[in-house]
């Protein structure tokens, strides 16, 4: 999105058309939707504006539920954005921790800001790109009167003075509203040294990637990693009074809409390696991004299949919410070949791949495997000392 289809877009009549407009349909025939309203007499740069919103509500649907119906995006900062499910809980520890005044620098469309202002905290959201600065005026407009704004510069450029904390997102990716690519961490916008030194002064949230290199987080202060329905989404470093006492390592697991967190002062240390087991556990990423696989595995009663493997194994009939287990039918001949014919020997036609330190592509496995049959199972390949094993498992319901 440019100034120009900005400017087509805010204006009454455009918004007006775009709450009438049917985000599913447009999405469903974008053709039909664009000729439709060009023959009821609407300009084409308007209906390029409000189609290209239609269908971005709709796919933030995954991610801002109800919200995203009066929302305004750009295709990259809808990409970028947090999801509520997780931004609530990012929020609702800055309501625990008693802070108020709140800047969001480098909030994109806003939507960390929204979820903080939905809690009563007045956001000064700080975007330094202007197209994307007016959309996330339009999408906190509703929390003015409790004080949000948003104001178009720089996050390092922000006086922070009577501001009771900090929440930054810095930029990863190149500017643009549509295709963007990743940057190096020296790179960022605003640079890490400078969030790091403001997190020294306030309360501060660092939202990074999940595989930010972990010697180069602060020496004080929480590293928490999330994943959201199996996928580690993001690291955040917390500073002051939002970290919590005690806690250097935490891992935040949101599943279903049920979140579990496990905590501890630093990363845990390993279980030793053990034998297969009559279960398998496959630890969740920010389980093993915040090195607290041990813990995990203490409270199982299992231990990695290998030093360097994150599956854990063991007899116990127990599972746990960061892990999915597997129950173990038998270890299968690793090879190609042999595997086929074991697996058509049990008639198992529709079969989950998983790995871990094996250079295997289940899509080009699946195809040499010739599965048929009415079963299913899942298969999982892992290295164990210098061999590669086969594991034929079926899994176990969550906890």
């Amino acid at each position: 999105m440019d100034s120009a289809e900005l400017d087509a877009l805010l204006t009454p009549a455009a918004l007006r058309l775009l709450d009438e407009l049917d985000a599913g349909a447009a999405e469903a025939d974008v053709a039909g939707t664009v000729s439709r309203l060009r023959r009821a007499g609407h300009a084409p740069e308007l209906v390029s504006a409000v189609v290209g919103q239609a269908r971005l509500r709709r796919r933030a649907e995954a991610k801002f539920g109800e919200f995203s119906r009066r929302m305004l995006f750009t295709r990259a900062g809808l990409e970028q954005a947090t999801r509520m499910s997780v931004s609530a809980h990012h929020a609702g520890r800055f309501r625990k921790a008693g802070l108020s005044r709140v800047a969001d620098l480098g909030c994109g469309i806003g939507g960390d800001a929204l979820a903080l202002s939905s809690l009563g905290i007045a956001v000064t959201a700080v975007e330094a790109d202007e197209v994307t600065a007016a959309l996330a005026a339009y999408n906190l407009a509703p929390f003015r009167d409790g004080g949000t704004r948003v104001v178009h510069g720089r996050a390092e450029e922000q006086d922070l003075a009577g501001l009771d904390g900090l929440w930054l997102d810095p930029a990863r990716r190149t500017a643009g509203h549509a295709e963007t690519r990743r940057v190096r961490s020296e790179d960022y916008s605003p640079p890490l040294d400078w969030a790091y030194e403001a997190a020294g002064r306030l309360p501060t949230g660092i939202k990074l990637g999940p595989a930010h290199d972990r010697d180069a987080l602060p020496a004080a202060g929480e590293a928490q990693w999330i994943s959201v329905d199996g996928s580690t989404l993001e690291l955040v470093c917390w500073s002051g009074a939002l970290a919590r006492p005690g806690v250097g390592r935490a891992a935040l697991v949101i599943r279903g809409g049920a979140a579990h967190e496990l905590t501890a002062p630093a990363d845990t240390p390993d279980e030793p390696a053990r034998g297969l087991g009559a279960f398998v556990h496959e630890p969740d990423g920010a389980v093993i991004r915040a090195r607290l696989v041990g813990d995990v595995a203490r409270a199982l009663g299992a231990g990695p299949v290998d030093e360097r493997i994150a599956y854990l194994t063991g007899d116990a009939e127990v599972t746990s919410p960061f892990v999915q287990s597997f129950r173990v039918r038998e270890e299968l001949p690793a090879d190609p070949k042999a595997l086929s014919r074991a697996l058509r020997e049990r008639g198992i036609g529709r079969l989950e791949i998983k790995k871990r330190g094996v250079d295997v592509d289940p899509a080009a496995l699946r195809q040499k495997l010739k599965l048929r049959g009415p079963e299913e199972a899942t298969l999982i390949l892992a290295r164990v000392g210098d061999a590669r094993v086969a594991i034929l498992a079926d899994r176990v319901p969550r906890a």
